[in-house]
């Protein structure tokens, strides 16, 4: 294995937290291509390390879209914070406070969403954010969340986000799975996670919209994945009767992301699109283990490390 490596010297050097240097004239370097982070649970450990490496290497894009435990990755990125992409999928799961059946009974979630996303983040927690680089970087982002009553995934950016609680507010919408995490409101209007809209989980659809052509996308299944049509169609139209717009999504959510999954496939066939998949990924989206989300980090740095020559081709070519 290919152990991760201290951050490399920069001709400009500046504090790898920017808190201590939140005048830092942060820079893009990356303006002609997308950086897509699907979501995926804590199968975002794997990813992490496509966040850290793409920041130790430097390659700094200035448009980053994410949805889900892609939208973490879209937060520590624009922080340019590696330790926190790592940590937030690897160690943070050793939390007590992380979730359990216990704050699933007490109405907070499996994942206990309010504190991991909104309470951890503030000075002296476990995972603090530091938003003076998020707001100093220059780049645009849109991070996407499930609108319960238009039925759509919508998405925001630097315009409707304008400060730290609002970042993670939205972040923990975007990442609310159905089912084991409570619904988010913001701004009278109730949120799920942005992975049962029309893209599946893959936010290409903004990114497109926004005018890209070109795509760094980094996926959280292996390249043969393909979604299996749900079992639980009844009894999802059961559960959301009076929300039947998340119960559709759900229902629809393998349609969606192999659709998304496909027009992927054609952009890479055209030297439009470089993806990312895992080689393998052996945890899943509520692994909790810390060795084997550490296994799961190591092993996407390794992969990461063995394509970076690809990933600089196409990112200069």
């Amino acid at each position: 294995m290919t152990p991760e490596p201290a951050p490399r010297p920069t001709p400009n050097p500046r504090p790898a937290n920017n808190a201590a240097n939140p005048a830092a004239n942060l820079t893009s370097n990356i303006l002609d291509t997308a950086l897509i982070f699907e979501g995926g649970g804590m199968r975002g450990s794997y990813t992490a390390a496509v966040v850290a490496l793409l920041l130790r290497q430097e390659l700094f894009f200035d448009y980053v879209a994410g949805i889900s435990a892609g939208s973490s990755h879209t937060a520590n990125y624009l922080a340019r914070d590696a330790t926190r992409a790592r940590q937030s999928f690897v160690d943070f799961a050793d939390d007590p406070k992380f979730g359990s059946w216990k704050t699933w009974i007490e109405g907070k979630g499996m994942f206990n969403s309010h504190y991991i996303y909104e309470e951890t983040c503030l000075p002296g927690g476990p995972l603090p954010y530091d938003f003076d680089s998020f707001w100093a970087n220059p780049a645009r982002f849109k991070i996407g969340a499930f609108d319960i009553e238009l039925g759509q995934t919508v998405y925001r950016g630097r315009d409707q986000i304008l400060t730290k609680p609002e970042l993670m507010s939205w972040v923990r919408a975007s990442s609310t799975m159905p089912l084991v995490m409570p619904e988010v409101t913001i701004d009278g209007r109730a949120f799920v996670d942005g992975a049962i809209g029309s893209g599946g989980g893959i936010p290409l659809d903004i990114a497109e919209q926004d005018g890209f052509q070109r795509f760094f996308v980094v996926m959280t299944r292996p390249r043969d994945y393909v979604k299996p049509p749900t079992k639980a169609a009844a009894f999802f139209r059961h559960h959301y009767r009076h929300q039947p717009s998340v119960a559709e999504g759900l229902i629809k959510r393998a349609e969606n992301y192999n659709r998304t999954r496909a027009s992927l496939l054609e952009l890479e066939a055209a030297g439009q699109a470089l993806l990312f998949f895992p080689d393998r990924i052996d945890v899943a989206n509520g692994t909790r283990s810390v060795p084997a989300l550490l296994a799961a980090y190591q092993s996407g740095w390794d992969q990461s490390i063995r394509q970076l020559p690809n990933w600089l081709a196409f990112l200069r070519g």
